[in-house]
């Protein structure tokens, strides 16, 4: 798969019924000349945004793609798309797909669609017009219409961590959640901490509802009665875990320990906790989620749920570069297993 001159929609493998279109039909259509065509496809500015629009809004109901180049003419290329980058554990994930697709010789576009249709719909342009040979999409949701583009594409796809239910066919990979935050919340009930609070992700995201049901088959496990009052929500952001900690810290009889189900939102409870003259683990224990590069570091470091961030982008990698050479993977849903990481953010609560 590649990328070289525009000249026949047909020839760049859209499928279904759609049929062929040439680029002399997409300009007749849009009112414009064939060169005009061609340069949108091939990204040139010299065309008006009104007019740009208009060819490109063609270009993607046709399910056009530029025409691949000869075998070995170039490297693969990937985009890796991401809700939002704003977090460490992107950066993890970014390596791990970097490291993947340099040693395979591929290189990569890294996009963010900030969960706004027309952010992807314009991520979608984009990668119509570099002829990516696949996708791989970390904790996002693209609406149906741009599954079908990229399937009419013939575009590989591979899901990172599913914002939700899988979607039936196309590869996800994720970590062990649930065993990730039963092993967390048991860790504290060995301790002997009773009342443990849950600081949760955003309820949309699968993995933050499967720690969230791990925490509460802990409880359940150990005689311990789940009480909704000490789950307060979060967005894994170290903000979320500061407001989330003072709003348990508020509570009539508040919690002796505290999950964070992600390490952002772990540091912005200790902070809330230090603010309050607290110390953690003397007067609330704190497990994290993620293991991060800088919870080793903090005060104290970060108990913590290990999950592997950057072999999850390792394997959508390996995976998606199987689907572009038109071979099948072994599995359509993997799960890389978690671990806990015990260091000095826990103990047995105080008398």
């Amino acid at each position: 798969m590649g990328a070289v001159a525009a000249d026949r929609a047909g020839d760049a493998g859209a499928s279904g019924t759609r049929g062929k279109v040439t680029i002399t039909e997409i300009a007749r259509q849009a009112g414009v000349s064939a060169p005009t065509v061609s340069r949108v496809v091939n990204g040139r500015a010299d065309v008006s945004p009104s007019t740009r629009a208009r060819v490109e809004d063609l270009l993607l109901r046709h399910g056009y793609r530029r025409r691949a180049a000869a075998p070995g003419t170039r490297a693969a290329l990937l985009d890796l798309v991401f809700d939002g980058l704003d977090s460490p554990w992107a950066v993890e994930i970014i390596r791990g797909v970097e490291e993947a697709a340099h040693a395979a010789g591929a290189g990569t576009v890294v996009s963010a669609i900030h969960g706004r249709s027309g952010d992807a719909r314009e991520w979608m342009r984009n990668l119509r017009a570099r002829a990516s040979d696949g996708v791989v999409l970390v904790t996002s949701a693209l609406e149906p219409l741009l599954h079908e583009e990229l399937r009419a594409l013939g575009v590989p796809l591979v899901v990172v961590d599913p914002a939700g239910s899988p979607v039936l066919g196309i590869p996800a990979i994720g970590a062990a959640n649930w065993s990730g935050g039963l092993a967390a919340t048991e860790h504290l009930l060995s301790l002997g901490h009773r009342r443990i609070g849950l600081i949760a992700g955003p309820p949309r995201l699968l993995c933050s509802r499967a720690r969230l049901d791990g925490y509460r088959a802990a409880l359940e496990g150990a005689g311990v009665a789940p009480d909704e009052a000490l789950v307060v929500p979060g967005d894994f952001h170290p903000e979320s875990g500061f407001t989330g900690c003072n709003a348990l810290l508020g509570l009539p009889e508040p919690p002796t320990a505290v999950f964070a189900a992600g390490d952002q939102m772990a540091l912005g409870a200790i902070e809330a906790l230090r603010r309050r003259g607290l110390r953690v683990p003397q007067d609330m224990s704190v497990v994290g989620f993620d293991d991060l590069p800088e919870v080793r570091w903090s005060a104290p470091p970060l108990t913590t749920v290990r999950q592997p961030l950057a072999d999850m982008g390792t394997l959508a990698v390996r995976t998606v570069l199987r689907l572009a050479r038109g071979e099948q993977p072994d599995s359509l849903r993997v799960e890389l297993g978690t671990e806990l990481v015990v260091r000095s953010s826990t103990a047995p609560p105080a008398p």
